[in-house]
């Protein structure tokens, strides 16, 4: 018998008359790249920006704005209804004034009035049209309907202007869209099981107002801890400084040092299957935290000499606590920069074998690379001596290759079930 094919998911890619449709193009490709079917249907005003045959051809698919086009076929229909998911991103504020209210006056319209799929607006527009009461009635409307509107990122606006109102990053649109669209989750092969992430920085204090901290964002944490319920499993995230929205669907435990962090891994890890370890942990902590701001003088031999001590190694300690047993699986994260003797792959291997995690994700950072940035590029390093290098990609791609890693190492769950039942 031969296998079922499976098919490819449909994407429509909406695309309204706004400045930031030419990042449409960059998430279009972003889209496909991730072996999705992308139709890409603009409004008459965004080919004002971005034109039919740039759609067509990094589509593959006709571009039509318009229901009179191809009537046979019933295009403002069938669009909709074939869809697994609808993206529309610009979504301008009459967009959004035309979704919320229902209108159906041009082809995306129609397909958003037809859709049963889930439902990506991305809105892109001046701060002003942003925080208008009727655009912010608008969105509510919209999420209050089940349709998923992300919030715009704070930045460089058309001209001179800056503020709330820009179009996210399309590899930040194209990991919202495919967790939506459950790319990687249609497995769900960590059903029934405990997965703990940690994710963020912690903060060491100083004083009331200083501490030592770390640039990590929380990024590639959230986004395993997404990645691991949409597959299916009960997901705790220990949840330190973070700079990015949290996931639904997961419990999460906000810590803010290092010990507190070590406190509510510990305790999430009992009865868990899998227990990552993405967090930024500070090595050390200040041994002395000062009750009130440490002053400057004008005194330079006054200045205070800041002496640290070390924090318990949180990962360490969840492989030693372990006792030869099989669970949790263990995951790690190395964020290494190299030194003049060793590279970041010989730093990577002896932290593993240090460590004794199963699998040890190492990633090279620095000003622009691994830290506060939506891609990474890593290696995974299986305690077996497996080795897979992973170019650079998004943190998503990343999260789903981890898991795919994890999963085998899983034992066998336990069923209450007797045998032959």
């Amino acid at each position: 018998m031969s296998p079922t094919p499976v098919r490819t998911p449909r994407v429509v890619l909406g695309v309204a008359g706004g400045i930031a449709a030419y990042k449409a193009a960059i998430l279009l490709r972003e889209l496909s790249e991730s072996g999705l079917d992308v139709r890409v249907v603009p409004t008459a005003a965004a080919e004002h920006f971005v034109g039919r045959a740039t759609w067509e051809a990094l589509s593959g698919h006709p571009v039509r704005t318009d229901v009179w086009s191809d009537v046979a076929d019933v295009p403002h229909v069938r669009i909709g209804r074939e869809a697994d998911l609808v993206v529309v991103a610009p979504a301008t504020a009459d967009l959004l004034a035309r979704a919320a209210h229902g209108l159906a006056d041009d082809l995306l319209t129609n397909v958003l009035l037809t859709a049963t799929c889930p439902v990506l607006l991305v809105p892109a527009m001046h701060t002003e049209m942003w925080l208008n009461p009727a655009t912010v009635a608008n969105v509510a409307r919209l999420r209050s309907r089940g349709i998923t509107v992300l919030d715009p990122a704070s930045g460089r606006l058309t001209g001179a202007d800056s503020g709330p109102g820009r179009l996210p990053e399309p590899p930040e649109i194209a990991a919202a869209a495919r967790r939506l669209l459950g790319v990687g989750a249609r497995r769900r092969d960590l059903a029934g099981r405990r997965v703990v992430v940690s994710a963020g920085g912690t903060r060491e204090p100083l004083d009331p107002v200083r501490f030592l901290g770390n640039r990590s964002s929380g990024r590639q944490g959230v986004a395993l801890a997404a990645a691991a319920a949409a597959r299916g499993a009960a997901v705790t995230l220990v949840a330190a400084h973070l700079e990015v929205p949290l996931p639904s669907g997961v419990d999460v435990v906000a810590v803010g040092t290092a010990e507190q962090l070590r406190e509510a891994v510990v305790t999430a890890a009992t009865g868990a299957d899998v227990v990552v370890m993405a967090a930024a942990v500070a090595d050390f902590r200040p041994a002395e935290r000062a009750e009130a701001k440490i002053k400057k003088t004008d005194d330079p031999a006054a200045d205070p000499e800041i002496r640290l001590v070390r924090n318990p190694d949180v990962l360490r300690g969840l492989v030693e606590a372990r006792a030869g047993a099989r669970t949790p699986v263990v995951v790690g994260f190395a964020a290494e920069t190299g030194d003049p003797g060793r590279s970041v792959l010989q730093l990577g291997r002896e932290k593993l074998a240090r460590k004794g995690c199963d699998l040890l994700v190492l990633n090279e950072v620095g000003e622009t690379r691994g830290f506060a940035t939506p891609t990474n590029a890593v290696t995974l390093l299986g305690a077996d001596g497996t080795e897979r290098e992973v170019a650079e990609t998004s943190k998503d791609v990343v999260a789903e290759l981890v898991l795919d890693a994890v999963v085998p190492m899983l034992a066998p769950p336990i069923s209450d079930d007797p045998p032959g039942a």
